[in-house]
């Protein structure tokens, strides 16, 4: 028997129905991922793709958010960034959508002195990894990104990273999800889930992808992010501190530049603030004088998904009933880089099956008692 005909054969026999309560791109990417897999899918949301995803820089750079004490999610990071150029080759063909996957690297700047010790700082951590890091002087920086202030102090090349346009992504899973996605709330019940119309899916599985809401040990910490055009648009992520100040530059297709770095614990406030938008504009506008000149496109706020240790739940729910949910959320700014490992941790657990290795450190059980509170 042939490859092709066992795996059809395994999926006809272990064939399982699959809700998934959660729309953003990691609850897509999960659908996909099981879809693909041969499993009946469903998707509950009543406005898929329009939170954290919707405003994410779409960096997939582990080596630039690298911290010391996060080494396991450094790890969880670099196995999913290896996943990204395949998952987004199949996705385009089976769409018909350019995510805008892009493979230019990140630099990691220091306005000051100040600034460049913190890059170093972290550098130190991924040299220990094994992550390659190349040092750049002012003038080795300027040739690499010639739009740079004169002023920054220097910074590296981080080779590896990559980003990606996560709308596109959103829009390229929506199209080969197709009607399997019902927009409505749901929540989980015995034996599947309860739409807010009154109807109950059956599942044999429900998976938690709810972000910011929806766990007990998951917070809400609020992002902003301005978009801008401009024909001088950078030709490399850029991430940077600029006199202490955290911001990223992302480019897009089309002349189109991300702007973020904000992170506020006031959940609720959707609406992005006068003070936030000031911080990342000056920030953004030192680093990069020529944005000065830019076309404001528009600025957005969201609740990204924080736990305490910055890393995602992944695993079964323990004590929730006979019919345990797999949960797959609380990723902070990692939704976008963590979709692929997530996906295939997700379809680990409805199989039964091991799930990577890497996963390992971000079982749910790892803090205290994680229940639902949808």
């Amino acid at each position: 028997m042939n490859r092709v005909n066992r795996v059809n054969r395994v999926n006809r026999v272990n064939r399982r129905s699959v809700a998934v309560i959660g729309g953003g791109i990691i609850g897509l990417s999960c659908a996909d991922e099981l879809l693909r897999a041969g499993h009946e899918v469903v998707v509950c949301d009543p406005a898929p793709a329009t939170g954290a995803t919707h405003a994410a820089a779409g960096m997939l750079a582990p080596a630039g958010e690298a911290w010391f004490g996060e080494e396991a999610l450094l790890r969880l990071g670099l196995d999913s960034l290896a996943r990204w150029p395949e998952y987004a080759a199949n996705l385009e063909q089976r769409s018909g959508t350019d995510v805008d996957l892009r493979s230019t690297g990140t630099l990691l700047v220091g306005m000051d002195r100040d600034d460049l010790i913190d890059v170093r700082r972290s550098c130190a951590l991924l040299e220990e990894s094994g992550v390659r890091v190349e040092p750049l002087d002012r003038e080795a920086l300027w040739r690499r990104e010639p739009g740079l202030s004169s002023r920054v102090a220097g910074g590296v090349w981080l080779p590896h990273d990559r980003h990606v346009d996560p709308r596109r992504v959103a829009v390229a899973l929506l199209a080969v999800l197709g009607d399997r996605v019902v927009r409505q709330r749901a929540t989980p019940v015995e034996g599947g889930v309860l739409l807010e119309d009154g109807r109950v899916l059956a599942a044999d599985v429900v998976v938690l992808a709810t972000g910011a809401t929806g766990l007990a040990s998951v917070r809400a910490v609020r992002g902003e992010v301005i978009r801008v055009r401009t024909p001088d648009a950078p030709t490399h992520m850029v991430r940077a501190r600029v006199h202490g100040q955290p911001v990223y530059v992302v480019p897009r297709s089309d002349g189109e530049v991300v702007i973020g770095a904000t992170e506020e614990e006031h959940p609720g406030h959707s609406a992005p603030t006068v003070g936030g938008m000031a911080r990342l504009l000056d920030a953004a506008r030192q680093l990069l004088p020529g944005l000065d000149t830019a076309e404001f496109i528009d600025a957005v706020a969201r609740d990204r998904p924080g736990t305490p240790d910055n890393g995602p739940l992944l695993g079964v729910l323990e004590g929730t009933g006979a019919q345990r949910p797999i949960v797959a959320g609380g990723h902070y700014r990692g939704g976008v880089l963590l979709a692929p490992v997530t996906a295939a941790v997700v379809r680990a657990l409805v199989e039964e099956s091991p799930p990577p290795d890497v996963a390992a450190p971000f079982h749910p059980d790892r803090f205290e008692r994680t229940t639902p509170c949808l």
